[in-house]
């Protein structure tokens, strides 16, 4: 089986991750494909406003449910036990928005932005948040959808040779360098 598309960008700063987000998004929006942003509140925010330069309208969106959005932190609060996210859960929870977010349709491919990830390694959880990103793949053995996972690189700053950095690295089949 091929490999699914799960890319990650470790940003150092919020503007280039939403120029990343929203080009990331727009293709998949453009081409048909529906999509989801597990985002924090500001990254939502910010997200929106690159996909509105590039000609998106947020109601529209938002009314036609192409575009759905889901707050990182309650996300994650809904699938997570003593410090690690549970199997599961994490299939359901996730796969009820996928759901939600195809309505029926197939095939459906579909494009997914998270930060659910970079929220546990930012809480000094980089175990879970390696268990997440092996859970994400996981799940791409019944979903179709490509993730877009995004990272502030400063908690990787001095951290790169850490093994738990690496295992990050290995979960990813693309490592998407910042827009100029």
């Amino acid at each position: 089986m091929e490999k699914h598309y799960h890319a990650v960008q470790f940003y150092k700063d919020e503007t280039s991750l939403a120029r990343t987000v929203a080009q990331f998004l727009a293709d998949g929006l453009s081409s048909g494909e529906p999509g989801f942003m597990i985002a924090t509140p500001s990254h939502t925010e910010m997200n929106v406003r690159e996909l509105t330069a590039r000609g998106f309208s947020e109601d529209a969106l938002r009314t036609t449910g192409e575009l759905q959005f889901f707050d990182a932190q309650k996300m994650l609060a809904s699938f997570m036990i003593d410090g690690l996210p549970d199997p599961a859960l994490f299939r359901t929870k996730v796969g009820d928005v996928i759901e939600k977010v195809c309505a029926g349709r197939r095939p459906c491919p579909i494009r997914a932005y998270g930060e659910m990830v970079d929220l546990l390694w930012q809480e000094g959880n980089p175990d879970g948040a390696v268990k997440l990103e092996i859970l994400w793949n996981q799940l791409a053995a019944t979903y179709d959808f490509a993730l877009l996972c995004g990272y502030a690189f400063g908690h990787f700053y001095k951290e790169t040779r850490d093994p738990r950095y690496q295992d990050v690295v290995a979960q990813h089949s693309s490592v998407m360098s910042a827009p100029q």
